[in-house]
């Protein structure tokens, strides 16, 4: 936990140390008011004592009270403030760490562990600073000053407070013991929970379509009840603290009073009133005593669960970046748009086996190259590699003969225009959507937009929306159909303006008039880039310089249409799969 405290600033730093000040203030002014009230005790006790003296001492005391308030107050507020920045500051981290995470690192954690770990996680530990720097601090402060006020009292009574806080310890230690390990238990049911929660509405569609709402709701069942059982275990244990403490507070309290019974009656005449203040002292420090362990109690409560999501969140914060930014970030040759595989073969971290083999190819400014292949043939992995979502096991991917691994990231991506598989719209208007990131140019006007939306066939449907352009997209575009989603997708792609275009699969959803009469567009609009598209149908890539046969992660066949119809097997059985042979053959 101690590593997650770099997340505070000198400013922060500072707020602790004034809260310290004010926190030995109040524990001081704490401290203060049983010497009154032992003043007043005796007072009231000695005969021909002045009102006035009573009046005094007990006004210090209301001074102190006061005074231990408004400290109070003060500490509150810094330590809301600390904990209020260390979460903020703790949780901008951790969403910049996952954003920079290779893909295969941040399938290491679910979707929804990230999320609880950005969100429940954190809450945990700023909880416990708001809490653990008032209280944390001042309790020992308070046990040690109250203990070094009564230690020359009376034995009798300093042996009976040390056997209360024994007994303390002792039921704290247990129940540490017992509950911090269901603490891990509860916090990857909340992941559990969180993802089942998100499956349902992700695919609320699938599950009304087959009812399965009752399958689903007795998944979410089982896992809330075991989270439900797992909490209800903890408090249980944490819930025997509560009525110890209160037994231990008040026997010690009867038992300096019961022992100060004896003493008083067994003393001489001139040490029975000096006796009676004496217990009246003790009792109230000693309670400070029982008090400020009751302090620690709770946030030894509030500890093992944040021990636990410090934890979780240092688990994604030092997860190493696998795939390391480069250092160029400017053009260094005269090549521009080229993309050449040399020797490529790709395996996952802990993968045996190689899911691309010994690839090699060249793309050149304005040729269109299109990879086609089975199912799992390694397609999309294949582009992926482009812009370093993967980095290549063995060989090279070199962009305008540059290894990508040699550029800057976001130098390298501002090259692309990227339409992945599943297109994925995010919550804003379509010209939000549209303009999406940063492109490392000026910034894509309206004009723009339009014209990229009509090369994508999408201006008809989005004019016909209430709003036009200004049209509200909810988040995963589920308020339009996926052949929209796709158009748009390819339109974001499209006012880019990028060298490279990379289109995974991005034109199954569309039909196949809108397929061909798009393509014909795009043709027309990216003359001077190079285009790499993964496909399934063989009209989609009928008319690519360059057609790339994959077949279980090796190159099978490269040529034309023509010329992979004659002389690759692979390609025929796919061809001849979609479209008749007459009709290939006039193609």
């Amino acid at each position: 936990m101690l590593k997650l405290f770099k997340n505070l600033g000198k400013k922060e730093w500072s707020y602790v140390g004034i809260a310290i000040l004010f926190i030995i203030s109040q524990v001081w002014l704490d401290l203060k008011m049983p010497d009154y009230m032992s003043e007043i005790t005796i007072l009231v006790q000695t005969e021909g004592s002045a009102m006035k003296d009573i009046l005094i001492n007990g006004g210090y005391m209301l001074l102190c009270a006061f005074g231990s308030l408004l400290a109070a107050i003060i500490v509150g507020y810094l330590a809301a403030n600390v904990a209020a920045v260390f979460s903020k500051n703790t949780r901008k981290k951790i969403f910049e760490k996952v954003g920079n995470l290779a893909i295969q690192d941040v399938k290491l954690f679910s979707t929804s562990s990230l999320i609880t770990r950005t969100t429940n996680d954190i809450t945990q530990v700023e909880m416990l600073i708001a809490m653990g720097l008032q209280l944390l601090i001042k309790a020992p402060i308070t046990a040690i000053w109250a203990i070094t006020k009564i230690l020359n009292k009376s034995w009798q009574w300093s042996m009976i407070t040390g056997i209360a806080v024994i007994i303390l310890l002792t039921t704290i230690g247990i129940l540490m013991i017992i509950v911090l390990p269901r603490f891990k238990i509860v916090q990857k049911l909340t992941d559990k929970i969180n993802g089942v929660t998100r499956e349902n509405l992700t695919g609320i569609r699938v599950v009304r379509a087959f009812n399965a709402e009752k399958y689903q709701e007795e998944k979410f069942e089982e896992v809330n009840n075991r989270l439900t059982n797992q909490q209800l275990f903890n408090q249980k244990k944490f819930a025997i603290l509560s009525p110890i403490m209160y037994l231990v507070m008040y026997g010690v309290t009867l038992a300096i009073y019961s022992i100060g019974a004896f003493l008083i009656k067994d003393a001489t005449l001139a040490n029975k009133l000096t006796l009676f203040g004496d217990m009246i002292v003790f009792s109230s420090y000693a309670m400070q005593v029982i008090m400020s362990f009751l302090m620690l109690a709770m946030i030894f409560m509030m500890l093992p669960r944040a021990q636990v999501s410090a934890k979780r969140i240092n688990e994604v914060m030092e997860t190493p970046l696998n795939i390391e930014d480069g250092t160029i970030e400017e053009n260094q040759t005269e090549q521009i748009g080229t993309v050449e595989f040399k020797n490529v073969s790709f395996k996952y971290p802990d993968a045996e086996e190689y899911l691309l083999k010994n690839i090699s190819f060249k793309a050149n400014k304005g040729e269109t190259i299109a990879f086609i292949g089975s199912t799992g043939s390694g397609k999309s992995t294949l582009i992926n590699l482009v812009p370093r979502f993967y980095d290549v096991t063995d060989g090279e991917v070199l962009v305008d003969g540059i290894n990508v691994k040699d550029y800057k990231k976001e130098f390298l991506r501002n090259k692309i225009g990227y339409v992945p598989q599943k297109a994925v719209m995010f919550h804003g208007t379509i010209n939000e959507n549209i303009s999406y990131g940063e492109n490392g140019k000026s910034k894509i006007t309206e004009n723009e937009i339009k014209e990229a939306i009509k090369i994508a066939q999408a201006k008809e449907f989005v004019e016909k929306m209430e709003n036009g352009y200004e049209s509200h997209i909810a988040q995963g575009g589920t308020n339009i159909s996926g052949g929209q989603k796709q158009r748009l997708a390819i339109a974001r792609a499209i006012a880019r303006d990028p060298e490279i275009y990379i289109f995974d699969d991005s034109f199954s959803a569309l039909d196949y008039k809108t397929d061909f009469v798009l393509r014909h567009e795009l043709k027309k609009h990216t003359k001077t880039a190079t285009t790499l598209i993964v496909a399934q149908r063989i009209g989609t890539i009928i008319n690519a310089d360059k057609i790339i046969v994959l077949e279980k992660g090796e190159c099978v066949g490269i040529g034309t249409h023509k010329e992979l119809l004659k002389n690759c097997e692979v390609y025929q059985e796919i061809a001849y799969s979609q479209v008749t042979k007459e009709e290939l053959e006039n193609a």
